[in-house]
C-alpha cells in the first residue's frame, strides 16, 4: 500500500512538471460549415507522351488530369478539381517539352467552372512571367482556354500562378532563419504527413510579450497573397530602427504554409480532407487547423501573453482588406482604421486600400482571432494579377505602417 502511495505521488509530481497542452475553444457561428472529411480524387502523377510532345505533372504544385492530341499541333489538357462543389479557382500547372522546336496550342479544358488565371510560364520554375494576352484566348464560352506556346527539348512550365510549394517555401523559411531573431521549426503534420512550417520572430524573453499571428496559403492557388506575406515578414526582419524596435516589443508567429497537401497536389481550394480550411475555425475537424489553433493557444497560455492582431494572407480578383466592423472593438481598436489610412498615405497617388468590413458569420480566421483572443482580425487579399512589384511595395508599406502604430502603442 505504501509503495502504491509513493508511486501515485511521484506520478502526480511528474504530471505537474510536464508541459500543459491547451486547446482552442470551439466557437459557434451564424453560418456554420460542416468541415468533416469530404472525398477527393487525387490526380495521377505521370508523364504523357503524345505526337512528340511530353507533358507532366510530376512536381509539387502541378495540376494536370489528362493530356491528349486534338491534331498534330493542338493538345487538350484536362483540368479537374479535387472535388465538388468548389470555389471557382480553376488552377492548372504542367511542364511541357517536345522532341524538336515547334509551335503548339494547349487547350485547357476545365471540367468545372471557368478559366480564371492568366497563364504564367517559366523555363526553370524560378523566374516567371505572364503570357502576353495575344497568346491565349477563351473558346466555347470560358471553360476552355487556348494557349499558344513555343516548346522544345528544354522543359517549359505552364501554370496558373508561380510555383510556391513546399520546397520553395521551406527554402524561404531556411533563408530567413539565418536571422538572429528567427527560429524555424515544424509544428505538426498535414493530413498526408507533410510538414507544417512555423517561423517564430522576436527578441529576448517571450514572457508576457504581445503577439501577432500571420497565416498564409490556406487556399492553394493564392500565390499573390503568399508573395505579399513574404514581403511583409521580410520588412519586419529588416535591419533598421523601426523593425528592431518592433521585434524587441512583440512576438510574431508565422505559419506560411497552412495547407501543404493542397498546395503540393495543385488543389483548387481544399486540403486532403476535401475541406476549405478557412471554414474550419470553429470545431477544427481538419488536422491543419487543429494543429495551428492549439499550438497558438498553448504558446500564448504558456508565456502569459496575448494575441493582439491576426493577419491572414489570401488572393482574389482584386486587392481588398476584409476587416471587422466598428462595433467589434478589438483590444487594439481603432488600429485597423489608422493602419489603412497610413497605408494609403504611404503609397500615395490614387491608391485605395479598399477596406470592406464584415460582421461575424462563418468560421474563418478573421473572426477566430477576434472570438478566441479579442484580437484584431484582418484578411489581407491580393489580386490574382496584381503586378508583382506592387505586391512587394504594398507588403513593405503595410508592415511599416503596422510597426509604427504598434511600437508607439
Amino acid at each position: 500500500m505504501r509503495n502504491c502511495l509513493i508511486i501515485l505521488c511521484l506520478f502526480s509530481i511528474f504530471l505537474s512538471c510536464a508541459p500543459q497542452r491547451y486547446i482552442a475553444k470551439d466557437h459557434e457561428f451564424p453560418k456554420p460549415v460542416d468541415t468533416r472529411d469530404h472525398p477527393i480524387e487525387m490526380q495521377i502523377h505521370k508523364t504523357y507522351h503524345v505526337n512528340g510532345v511530353y507533358a507532366d505533372n510530376e512536381f509539387e504544385g502541378a495540376r494536370l488530369n489528362n493530356f491528349e492530341a486534338i491534331n498534330d499541333s493542338t493538345f487538350k489538357a484536362t483540368i479537374a478539381p479535387e472535388n465538388f462543389p468548389i470555389n471557382m479557382s480553376a488552377y492548372y500547372g504542367m511542364r511541357l517539352r517536345a522532341d524538336r522546336d515547334r509551335a503548339i496550342t494547349v487547350q485547357l479544358h476545365y471540367t468545372q467552372h471557368e478559366h480564371r488565371y492568366v497563364p504564367k510560364i517559366s523555363s526553370d520554375g524560378i523566374y516567371w512571367h505572364a503570357l502576353d494576352s495575344t497568346r491565349f484566348d477563351t473558346l466555347q464560352g470560358s471553360n476552355i482556354c487556348a494557349v499558344k506556346l513555343d516548346v522544345g527539348v528544354r522543359p517549359l512550365y505552364l501554370c496558373a500562378q508561380e510555383i510556391k510549394a513546399s520546397p520553395q517555401i521551406k527554402q524561404w523559411c531556411q533563408e530567413i532563419a539565418g536571422h538572429e531573431d528567427v527560429r524555424f521549426s515544424v509544428v505538426g503534420k498535414s493530413k498526408l504527413g507533410r510538414d507544417m512550417y512555423f517561423i517564430d520572430i522576436s527578441q529576448g524573453d517571450l514572457e508576457k510579450k504581445p503577439t501577432i499571428v500571420i497565416v498564409s496559403r490556406q487556399h492553394p492557388p493564392e500565390v499573390t497573397g503568399y508573395l505579399a506575406m513574404e514581403a511583409f515578414v521580410e520588412e519586419i526582419l529588416a535591419d533598421n530602427v523601426l523593425s528592431r524596435a518592433f521585434r524587441a516589443k512583440y512576438r510574431i508567429m508565422v505559419f506560411p504554409l497552412m495547407n501543404p497537401d493542397g498546395v503540393d497536389e495543385g488543389h483548387w481550394r481544399h486540403n486532403a480532407g476535401g475541406i476549405d480550411l478557412n471554414r474550419d475555425w470553429s470545431h477544427y475537424n481538419q488536422p491543419e487547423t487543429r494543429t495551428v489553433a492549439d499550438f497558438v493557444v498553448s504558446s500564448i497560455v504558456e508565456h502569459n501573453s496575448e494575441v493582439i492582431l491576426g493577419l491572414d494572407f489570401h488572393s482574389t480578383q482584386e486587392d481588398v482588406f476584409y476587416t471587422l466592423p466598428d462595433h467589434r472593438r478589438s483590444m487594439i481598436y481603432p488600429f485597423k482604421d489608422m493602419w489603412i489610412t497610413g497605408l494609403e498615405q504611404s503609397i500615395g497617388g490614387d491608391f485605395d486600400a479598399n477596406d470592406e468590413p464584415g460582421d461575424i458569420n462563418s468560421p474563418i480566421t478573421k473572426f477566430w482571432f477576434y472570438l478566441q483572443f479579442g484580437a484584431e482580425g484582418i484578411t489581407y487579399e491580393v489580386g490574382d494579377e496584381t503586378p508583382r512589384d506592387f505586391i512587394q511595395t504594398k507588403g513593405i508599406a503595410a508592415a511599416q505602417e503596422m510597426m509604427q502604430l504598434l511600437v508607439l502603442k
